[in-house]
């Protein structure tokens, strides 16, 4: 968290020359190995922050998802009200189809019985019992 708040400080002294302090004297002549290595430890330190800054980022989101109850339950109760609506539509559908079937059945049965061709029996109470056919 130390390197997130040094950030911005980090990157405006790797912008600064080398060699240089706040005010623009020279203090003294660096050879060039010097500053690349100085350059080297300030770009590590700003990629430390960064990726610090990236990782605090990425926490708060995940932090955001998993704690965020209010829209969470919002979405599971859009869910439900979807799933009851669905569910009272099936059970709409399947008591017609109950009546339908119920009133067909009653039509068949009506026919059956009042036919004069009637079939008869493979199978009568009496044979099983007898043996006979």
């Amino acid at each position: 968290m130390a390197q997130v708040k040094t950030l911005p400080q980090k990157i405006v002294k790797l912008a600064r020359p080398p060699g240089e302090e706040d005010n623009g004297n020279v203090i003294r002549p660096l050879s060039t190995s010097q500053d690349q290595c100085e350059m080297h430890v300030r770009a590590a330190n700003i990629v430390r922050a960064a990726e610090s800054l990236t990782k605090l980022i990425s926490d708060i989101k995940q932090f955001l998802i998993l704690n965020d109850f209010p829209s969470v339950n919002e979405a599971i109760s859009q869910k439900t009200k979807m799933c009851r609506a669905v569910q009272e539509s099936i059970d709409s559908k399947l008591a017609a189809l109950r009546d339908d079937m119920a009133a067909e059945l009653y039509d068949l049965e009506e026919e059956y019985y009042s036919s004069a061709f009637k079939l008869k029996p493979m199978f009568s109470f009496d044979s099983v019992i007898n043996h006979t056919s």
